[in-house]
């Protein structure tokens, strides 16, 4: 919905209001802190082996490690994880290492749900709008699983599994032996090439180009495992029966159990500098925070609306569930089954949007 409908009530934000309505819930949301990584270019195409042992690869960055996908409110993973980022013309480069004294694997069919074994994972949404995505994920076996997000499972968007990433390259190397317990193994690389032309389809404009910039995240999923009959079986609870549930390590941090958040990922910064030639420094957008904005007002509005049945009217009825302060909100727009936000900053020449269904989008003021 780009533009409102005559019927819509708008309600202009008073620099005045009334006392503050009842509460109804208590809104949570992690603070506005993704990661960022300077993506350089490579001047010769690179071999995808597993191995990450060209001199481009040497000289790219290492993520920070991966921490709980909670955050702060959970202990460090037990285990490493890092990644690293490449481009030219034709490819986006992953490589990523994972520690793992006990490798493992199980699904061999292309497209199973990878995440029921360990696994790594990828997410990229090209324009960072959070509706039109990719997610891919892969075992240790080289197994994958790559599939097209239209929109965050949390508006109703349906996976769509039988897409492929047409030309995709992806590599492993396991330094130890997997499925067999009765050693110690080191981990496992890994070395991935995302064809650009792909991943162009839900770009919006945001092409691959220096200075460009995409919401990308990573994630490990980790099981635990007991050893029986020289076998790797998952762990049962015993109080419940059932397996217990899997640790979620992330690049940039989502707050709760969920990556389906894109407005949470990491910043990947295009560039034209060559890997080892030279440094360039993150240019972070202050529009970003105008987005945040919008995006703390959806998250209200679906918990108000799951507690009264219907969408706030105005920022001042969304207080009720503890809205924080806002800074850029300048309307809202309601019907009794649709609701549009409207932010921007003094120094922007966009103004930005958000509908029920969490996409944004700008427009010239």
């Amino acid at each position: 919905m780009k533009r409102l409908i005559p019927i819509l009530l708008i309600v202009i934000v008073a620099a005045c209001q009334s006392a503050p309505p009842e509460k109804v819930g208590q809104l949570e949301l992690p603070s506005f802190a993704p990661r960022h990584y300077i993506c350089y270019r490579v001047s010769e195409a690179l071999n995808i082996d597993g191995e990450l042992n060209e001199v481009a690869w040497k000289n790219a960055p290492w993520t920070d490690l991966f921490v709980d996908i909670e955050g702060d409110k959970k202990p460090a993973p037990a285990l490493s994880t890092r990644a690293k980022m490449l481009w030219d013309d034709e490819y986006l480069y992953i490589g990523a290492y994972l520690e793992e004294p006990h490798l493992c694997a199980s699904l061999t069919e292309r497209d199973a749900v990878i995440f029921y074994d360990n696994d790594f994972e990828v997410f990229i949404d090209p324009n960072g709008d959070t509706h039109g995505y990719y997610e891919f994920e892969m075992n240790a076996f080289n197994t994958v699983w790559d599939l097209l997000l239209v929109k965050p499972y949390r508006d109703g968007g349906p996976p769509i599994n039988n897409w492929d990433i047409n030309g995709l390259k992806s590599a492993i190397s396991l330094k130890g032996t997997i499925n067999q317990p009765d050693d110690i193994d080191e981990g496992w690389f890994i070395e991935l090439a995302f064809p650009l032309n792909v991943l162009r389809e839900y770009c919006g404009g945001v092409d691959a180009k220096a200075g460009n910039q995409w919401r990308i995240n990573f994630s490990r999923v980790q099981w635990q495992y007991d050893v029986i009959d020289g076998q790797y079986k998952k762990k049962t609870n015993p109080e419940t029966g059932k397996h217990y549930h899997e640790d979620n390590w992330v690049w940039s941090p989502q707050g709760v159990i969920d990556m389906h958040r894109p407005e949470t990922w990491g910043f990947l910064q295009f560039s034209d500098v060559v890997a080892g030639e030279g440094e360039e420094a993150f240019k972070f957008n202050k529009d970003e925070l105008v987005k945040w904005e919008l995006y703390t007002i959806y998250h209200a509005q679906r918990l108000f609306k799951s507690k009264t049945g219907a969408y706030a009217k105005s920022v001042h009825e969304l207080s009720a569930v503890h809205l924080p302060e806002l800074q850029y909100v300048n309307k809202i727009a309601t019907t009794g089954s649709l609701f549009e936000a409207v932010v921007s900053r003094a120094e922007s020449e966009f103004n930005w949007h958000i509908n029920n269904e969490g996409r944004t989008w700008k427009m010239k003021k």
